[in-house]
């Protein structure tokens, strides 16, 4: 295996096609993504319980909607006093349609009793890539980290104005972008996928 002449990224979030556009813009390819593909483009749920199932999942149906390899991932929040929760429902953990801004409100509103010594979280992603002929690939990326009640930065989406990564005193969302990927759960998970594609 090594990198396909065209990959697709298998995402409708404009939020996280920007940031996989950063993480990945030395890959040796041209991206295929919903903002500029004409046609149809597969509206994939996330039924699983796994960040893996879930990210070739997205991974799969993209490849074979469009007969071209494609790229997608899954990632959430794990608290520790949550027991390691909401995990891979973080993008529901406010319900089903939940909005960024719902489901940041609900983990505020479950962890501000907790004292915050007892707030430390990670964030962890699974990056997979599948091509139309079955094969798959998939890598992890973890980023340690811990909690604060009172949000803080406008960068970032997601649980970002909250988490604190392991060396910092910023949250995710007070850095800059390129601060952020190069520390973050996508970023390392990404940069894993392309090194096992990159040794064949």
């Amino acid at each position: 295996m090594t990198f396909p002449v065209r990959l697709a990224i298998a995402s409708r979030n404009a939020h996280k096609l920007r940031e996989l556009g950063r993480i990945c813009a030395d890959w040796p390819v041209t991206w295929i993504t919903v903002e500029d593909h004409e046609g149809p483009w597969p509206d994939v749920q996330e039924p699983h319980d796994t960040y893996r199932e879930n990210a070739l999942t997205k991974a799969r149906e993209v490849a074979t909607a469009l007969g071209v390899p494609a790229i997608a991932d899954d990632s959430g929040i794990e608290v520790d006093a949550l027991g390691g929760g909401p995990g891979s429902r973080s993008a529901r953990f406010a319900g089903e349609d939940a909005t960024d801004a719902e489901n940041l409100a609900k983990l505020i509103e479950t962890i501000v009793a907790t004292a915050p010594e007892r707030r430390a979280a990670r964030y962890r992603c699974v990056a997979a890539i599948a091509w139309p002929d079955g094969t798959e690939l998939t890598a992890e990326g973890v980023c340690e980290g811990a909690l604060v009640a009172a949000p803080r930065g406008a960068r970032g989406f997601g649980y970002d104005p909250v988490f604190v990564p392991q060396g910092s005193s910023r949250t995710m969302a007070e850095l800059a972008d390129g601060e952020k990927d190069a520390i973050s759960h996508r970023g390392r998970a990404f940069r894993a996928l392309r090194d096992l594609l990159a040794a064949g």
